[in-house]
């Protein structure tokens, strides 16, 4: 990391950060062509848990090339300047992280992702699944492999 006093070192504030964060956001690529995509997502503090459609560009890319990155941001806020505009900024905290997608398979497997997922949005793990819903719903892990945090204030 370029700017080590932005840089967070102890790996439970990052996960406090991806608690709190809203939106995960997942860069794959293949064949030099980039893709990103906006995700709501769950995290048991070693993986990252979403879940997709069928069939879609997505799902073609991950296939091809399972090897991934993710962004989560919170506590974003706009810090503004009335006399200059170099100095307007933002204070946030984020965590950049690397890893490799695989579908999960099972149906139990995909219920506990499922749950996280309810979890990080409603704090509640006790919901009750229907099975016809989730066999519509393909179910992936993000395995992470490395990350970083920062914090800009």
């Amino acid at each position: 990391m370029r700017r080590k006093d932005k840089e967070i070192m102890d790996r439970s504030q990052a996960d406090e950060i991806i608690h709190k964060a809203q939106i995960c956001r997942l860069a794959m690529a293949v064949n030099n062509q980039p893709y990103v995509v906006p995700l709501s997502f769950g995290y048991d503090g070693r993986a990252i848990y979403f879940h997709t459609a069928l069939e879609g560009l997505k799902i073609d890319m991950m296939t091809a090339n399972p090897h991934v990155c993710f962004e989560v941001e919170a506590d974003v806020q706009l810090r503004k300047s009335f006399n200059r505009g170099c100095n307007w900024s933002f204070t946030y905290e984020s965590v950049i992280g690397f890893g490799v997608v695989e579908e999960l398979i099972s149906d139990a497997d995909k219920k506990e992702a499922l749950r996280y997922i309810l979890k990080h949005y409603s704090g509640d793990a006790g919901w009750s699944l229907d099975d016809a819903e989730v066999n519509k719903t393909r179910v992936w892990k993000l395995v992470i492999e490395r990350l970083s945090a920062k914090k800009s204030t």
